[in-house]
């Protein structure tokens, strides 16, 4: 398409002018014929030339250009890029970006709804077991002797369980807003491994689990770290194994070395997770089996514990599992 309608509306406006000046000078003077011809000729012509030059400049040249804007032509030349797929891309870009925000702040809301709701029900629990023991006691369950004591032994433990779940909240809320100051050093890691397998080992014989290395490490490791936070990693770690092992299962854990960092294993070769799980396995309150009883469950923080412990020494936390086959914790350290 070609704009070059100026010319056109030009000619129109000197002909109107022609015929008008001829009108106006045939009723004023018919007697001169020179000037009755040559007068609207010469005012048509000026016309003419006035009317497409202002038209041109002023009107015309910005429609080519806008024109030119439109359908992507720059100087008689095909742009690579028209603005307006330009436009239309990055519009696109803009609303694909604000429907990922929309989904997430949805799935941000949800998980809190499901925190809030497992928190309320991780501390009810255990106060609705201690309201109601004491109330028996209370009601005359006081003046037996074993009853007595067996539902002060239940309180106790419950009450135990509601310390564990607050501390660990505690730590987690602390870790967060960083407000716990954490000093590094050297830490053998072989050592403190064998000190977890030392503080778990009758935990671990109860559910006939083993633990071991996968070979002998006769040789100190040596890891930049925070001493107490990583025993409390691996605890963590090797509870889950146990935890989840099978009866007469085995945890091993393995150590290697990498260029700049030493790598942990822990490794168990019981049930396994769901591939579906395993995106929100460091959640808080998170449980992969929604009937196992919460007292069999633990707290449900221990994992969010050690994603947050391993992130405050700049490291992260994977996991790799098979349902039936047994799942492996792994993270990094910097070597010492």
């Amino acid at each position: 398409m070609k704009i070059n309608s100026s010319r056109h509306i030009a000619l129109v406006s000197a002909l109107i002018s022609y015929f008008f000046i001829l009108s106006i000078i045939l009723y004023l003077d018919r007697s001169n014929v020179v000037f009755v011809v040559a007068a609207p000729i010469i005012t048509g012509i000026l016309v003419y030339v006035i009317t497409a030059t202002l038209i041109k400049r002023f009107i015309f040249d910005k429609i080519k250009a806008i024109y030119r804007i439109i359908y992507g032509k720059a100087d008689g030349k095909q742009r690579a890029q028209p603005v307006l797929d330009e436009v239309l891309l990055q519009a696109e870009k803009w609303e694909s970006t604000r429907q990922v925000e929309i989904t997430n702040l949805k799935q941000q809301a949800q998980y809190r709804r499901e925190f809030v709701g497992n928190l309320a029900h991780e501390l009810r629990t255990p106060l609705f077991s201690i309201q109601g023991y004491i109330d028996t006691l209370l009601e005359g369950g006081l003046e037996d002797p074993q009853i007595n004591y067996d539902y002060l032994s239940r309180a106790d433990k419950n009450l135990e369980r509601l310390t564990v779940l607050v501390k660990d909240l505690s730590a987690i809320a602390d870790i967060e807003s960083n407000q716990e100051t954490m000093e590094f050093g050297k830490l053998n890691i072989v050592s403190t491994v064998e000190e977890v397998f030392s503080l778990l080992e009758l935990r671990a014989k109860k559910k006939k689990v083993s633990l071991n290395f996968n070979k002998n490490y006769e040789r100190a490791i040596m890891v930049t770290a925070n001493k107490d936070k990583i025993l409390q990693v691996i605890t963590n770690l090797v509870m889950n194994a146990i935890h989840y092992s099978n009866k007469n299962g085995h945890c091993t854990i393995e150590i290697s070395d990498a260029p700049n960092h030493i790598l942990i294993e822990v490794k168990d070769d019981g049930i396994g997770i769901a591939t579906e799980h395993l995106p929100r396995l460091f959640e808080r309150f998170y449980r992969v089996d929604k009937s196992r009883s919460r007292n069999d469950g633990g707290t449900g923080l221990g994992l969010a514990i050690v994603k947050h412990l391993l992130e405050s020494h700049g490291q992260t936390i994977n996991v790799h599992s098979e349902l039936g086959v047994g799942t492996t914790f792994s993270f990094t350290l910097l070597k010492a």
